[in-house]
């Protein structure tokens, strides 16, 4: 088939792939989680009551901890009635109608230090609900506590965001398969186990477990390893654990344990509305993203070598932990860069032992609150930069405990125990300087991205900053890292075409699904002839896998809108009604994606339907974050149109919105200079 009519089929038929009911049951390579525990005691006795066995639970009178004896909730905007039935337990409130039903638990979710129930709702979903039991101070507490959110929101305890099956269950299941039907919007979600067991660390185990039967019943040999042997090397069992520890973007249907990260999820770089421009955490992030700026994953040290993997327990308690490498005697053979030093002392802290600040973490991994009483530690385990935040207004772990204390003091405290410290230049201040707009910014991020000594995701952040300020060095396109590599590909997805066809095919046939797909992305509106036949095979191959991976997330408005986007570069060939559709099911998902609805109208008035392009418009003006987009649209449409005095109207809309947005400026001022003439 010719290329662009590939194409043209690939958005077509994004949606139909996923129109049959997947299949029931479990992955035919797994086997139940007994059977992995009867031979593995000691690993069964670690893992049993951690909290990866127990991320899931049916509700039952063992499982379910908070108070079902006709307790009641009530806080802003939301209440809530808990009661119990025999074994089962139900909850009153209101449902996405706005009325208040009564409503059956069927799963428990999560441990501690907070427990969620889940609430069974129409299509095939579990939603957790957002009203939880504090498992510390025994008593119910919202996870909104500035105030819920409205039946009809996606926000709301019913709506897109808070469903089990789009945002947790792939991390807190075993084989999950998601099963989602995009032109029903519903779910046949399938699953192994209702817990993170042994194969979703270690891979399908039927062939172990088999082989390890005929072993014992001949007395002799040795049964075939487990699926994954990809966790002995502290990189690859780092992105092992990524999978779910991260921010990251599922690129796959099913994930493989022990696949390339990047042949699996597309993870999330030090973006602004995640991270501090320093890299501390901000959203929750979990920890990957932060762990990749540590000296610790530099230097090669594994999740591992801190953590039990079974039971997922620090390995020792309190400064134990840092001081078994990090001591006057230290064991240099593995990680030859330690320094021999008593780091558990107070001329090395400055606080007596016992006192708060005499901890590591407390100096080295601030905690932060998510989910309003789950504290997780920043894993950059960075040291304590209070002159960053005096000069950028980042957090740092001193104020943590000296809150009434300025950074200025907490410095210069610093500065009195250890003496003046010239500190090399920190990535944070380029990256703040350059979310600034400063002007020199542009060119410190390129040092940055050319310096090895910086960890990988600082230098993929810096080339996404860089992109932004219009700028890509193509070096980057060769970036041994991938994470680097894969920023770089799909920063240059928005370059001139030649630009694109200068460096983009050779990334057509990265071994990274996330490079190849980012690379066909960008190459997919241009001519198929200036590419060898060769390349444009790979670039079929890689817009499939591109479709596939937006498929995988198809209950977001996200992928929609990418699927929106590929079949609008193919309108020329007749697939305008795939772009049309995709952009409409992201406005169904969530109404206050504007991307979709500026894109929807755009294509409408193109196609001669400016009565539903203005009508797509209007209906987002109500509850739009920015309307004065809406406005411009409106004001280009009505211009489109040649009715100039709605026009006029429209554009002094958005200029009063946006008042220094130069296109409104140009267009409005064109239009009342045409109105003065006439008049």
């Amino acid at each position: 088939m010719h290329l662009l009519a590939c194409l043209a089929a690939l958005c077509l038929t994004a949606s139909a792939a996923l129109a049959a009911p997947p299949q029931a049951g479990t992955r035919p390579d797994h086997v139940a989680d007994r059977d992995c525990l009867a031979c593995h005691a000691e690993q069964a006795s670690a893992w049993t009551g951690s909290k990866h066995q127990l991320a899931m639970q049916p509700a039952t009178p063992d499982t379910v901890l908070g108070d079902f004896a006709d307790a009641r909730f009530a806080g802003k905007g939301e209440a809530a009635h808990f009661l119990r039935r025999g074994d089962a337990f139900h909850v009153t409130t209101e449902g996405a109608d706005g009325q208040r039903a009564e409503l059956p638990v069927t799963h428990t979710f999560g441990i501690r230090p907070l427990q969620q129930v889940l609430l069974p709702q129409p299509g095939g979903r579990l939603q957790a609900f957002t009203i939880a039991w504090d498992t510390d101070r025994k008593t119910w507490f919202s996870l909104y506590p500035e105030g819920a959110n409205p039946p009809g929101s996606n926000l709301h305890w019913s709506g897109r965001y808070q469903n089990w099956n789009l945002m947790c269950g792939e991390c807190h299941t075993t084989a999950y398969r998601k099963g989602y039907d995009d032109t029903s919007d519903s779910y046949r979600t399938t699953w192994a186990e209702a817990n993170v067991g042994c194969q979703a660390c270690h891979g399908g185990g039927r062939a172990h477990a088999e082989s390890a039967r005929t072993v014992a019943a001949a007395g002799q040999g040795t049964p075939k390893p487990t699926a994954n042997r990809a966790l002995a090397g502290a990189h690859a069992q780092v992105d092992q654990c990524a999978a779910c520890h991260a921010r990251r973007t599922r690129l796959v249907e099913d994930a493989v344990a022990g696949a390339p990260l990047l042949d699996q999820f597309m993870p999330d770089n030090l973006r602004a509305d995640l991270y501090h421009a320093d890299g501390q955490q901000l959203e929750e992030v979990f920890e990957y993203g932060s762990y990749r700026q540590s000296r610790m994953y530099q230097a090669g040290v594994a999740c591992t070598d801190c953590h039990d993997p079974h039971s997922g327990k620090p390995r020792a308690e309190g400064n134990a932990l840092c001081t078994a490498c990090h001591n006057p005697s230290p064991d240099r053979t593995r990680f030859p860069g330690l320094i021999a030093k008593n780091y558990d002392a107070p001329a090395h802290h400055f606080h007596r032992a016992g006192q708060a600040g005499s901890q590591c973490v407390d100096c080295h991994m601030p905690s932060r609150n998510y989910m309003v009483v789950h504290g997780r530690r920043d894993h950059a385990i960075r040291i304590p930069r209070p002159d960053l935040s005096a000069t950028l207004g980042t957090p740092n772990a001193c104020q943590d405990c000296h809150a009434d204390r300025s950074p200025e003091w907490a410095a210069a405290a610093i500065t009195r125990h250890l003496g003046p410290r010239l500190h090399p230049p920190h990535y944070g201040e380029i990256i703040s300087a350059a979310r600034r707009g400063e002007s020199r910014a542009a060119q410190q991020l390129h040092t940055l991205i050319t310096d090895p000594a910086q960890p990988a995701i600082v230098r993929a952040t810096a080339v996404e900053t860089l992109a932004a300020l219009g700028s890509v060095p193509p070096t980057t396109l060769r970036d041994p890292d991938p994470v680097v590599r894969a920023t770089a590909v799909g920063a240059f997805a928005t370059r001139p075409a030649e630009e694109r066809l200068a460096h983009l095919p050779a990334l057509l046939s990265d071994p990274l699904r996330a490079v190849r797909i980012s690379a066909a992305r960008g190459l997919a509106d241009v001519d198929e002839t200036r590419l060898t036949g060769e390349q444009r095979m790979q670039l079929l191959a890689g817009l499939a896998a591109f479709v596939a991976a937006q498929q995988a997330m198809a209950d977001m408005p996200s992928a929609q809108l990418n699927l929106a986007s590929l079949a609008g570069l193919a309108s020329a060939r007749r697939a305008p009604a795939a772009a049309e559709r995709h952009y409409r099911r992201a406005l169904a998902q969530d109404p206050l994606v504007q991307a979709a609805r500026l894109g929807l109208a755009t294509l409408l008035a193109g196609s001669a339907r400016e009565d539903e392009a203005e009508r797509v418009l209007h209906e987002g003006l109500s509850h739009s974050t920015q309307p004065g987009e809406l406005h411009l649209a409106l004001g280009l449409l009505a211009g489109q149109r040649k009715e100039w005095e709605k026009a006029a109207h429209e554009l002094r809309a958005a200029a009063a919105l946006m008042p220094d947005h130069p296109r409104v400026r140009r267009n409005l001022d064109a239009v009342e200079r045409y109105l003065q003439q006439r008049r």
